[in-house]
């Protein structure tokens, strides 16, 4: 499996939207923590996933959400 960051960015007036969106969609990501910058105005939240594909990944998310939403392949890898 792939690992993925899962980069999500709304408008202010949409963020309502966007939360609600996840009642209607069975996923792992539900009731989950992850990071947003919405408290402080920046209006994105980010996901890290393991997926076998970035559509996949992307189908973890309801639809509206996905539809402004990037995957990135990423690893990790160590700092000197």
């Amino acid at each position: 499996m792939a690992q993925y960051l899962l980069h999500h960015h709304h408008e202010p007036h949409e963020c309502g939207v966007v939360f609600a969106s996840f009642r209607g969609h069975e996923s792992p990501l539900r009731h989950r923590p992850t990071l947003a910058s919405c408290r402080f105005g920046g209006h994105a939240i980010w996901w890290t996933v393991e997926s076998a594909t970035s559509e996949n990944a992307l189908g973890l998310l309801p639809p509206y959400v996905a539809e402004r939403t990037t995957a990135t392949s990423v690893s990790e890898v160590d700092i000197p």
